[in-house]
Formats: structure tokens, C-alpha cells, sequence
């Protein structure tokens, strides 16, 4: 019998992603920002309590929008990857990633 290995205190969207840990799919959340990208509605506050994934959700994004990244294996299984602007905007910005 295989266990799942849970990412406990792992924020590393790419470290999740690679060694297949559990991962529950919050792509979704990129088709959203894909639709407010060129709007005034493109900044988005991610607040969530305590232990609730944002850093892991900071991480997606860096990892869906940077230049600095190849992901599209990465998000090729994710909910995001059956939108049809899925590689629109996949690794087509500069992005600044701070963790503070």
C-alpha cells in the first residue's frame, strides 16, 4: 500500500508539484487572474487565516508567470491547463517574488 506523502510546512509549489506530494488543484485561481491581467482589477489581495496556503498560492503564481520559470509540465495535469489562454500568459512575465 502507497502512502501520500501531505507537504506539511512545504511552501514550494515546484518542490509539491515534482516529488508528488498531495496537492489539492488551486489552479482555478489562475484563469481568474488571467481575466483581470489588463484591468484595473488586476490587484488581488490573497488573505487567508493562518496555515491556510499562501505562500504555496504566492508560489503558483511565480511559478504560472515567470520568466524565470519552464512549468508547463508542471501545470500540464491542473485544472488551469484546460483554459484556452492556458499558454497565453505561461512564463511571459518578469515577476518579483518576495518572501517576507
Amino acid at each position: 500500500m502507497n502512502s501520500i506523502q501531505i507537504p506539511v510546512g512545504i511552501s514550494d509549489f515546484e518542490r509539491i508539484r515534482e516529488n508528488n506530494y498531495y496537492y489539492i488543484d488551486k489552479s482555478g485561481l489562475l484563469n481568474y487572474t488571467n481575466s483581470v491581467l489588463a484591468s484595473t482589477d488586476a490587484f488581488i489581495c490573497n488573505s487567508r487565516p493562518r496555515r491556510f496556503g499562501k505562500s504555496i498560492t504566492a508560489n503558483m503564481l511565480t511559478a504560472y508567470y515567470s520568466k524565470g520559470c519552464d512549468s508547463e509540465k508542471m501545470f500540464s495535469e491542473l485544472e488551469i491547463s484546460e483554459a484556452e489562454d492556458f499558454k497565453k500568459h505561461l512564463n511571459k512575465y518578469d515577476v518579483i517574488h518576495l518572501d517576507i
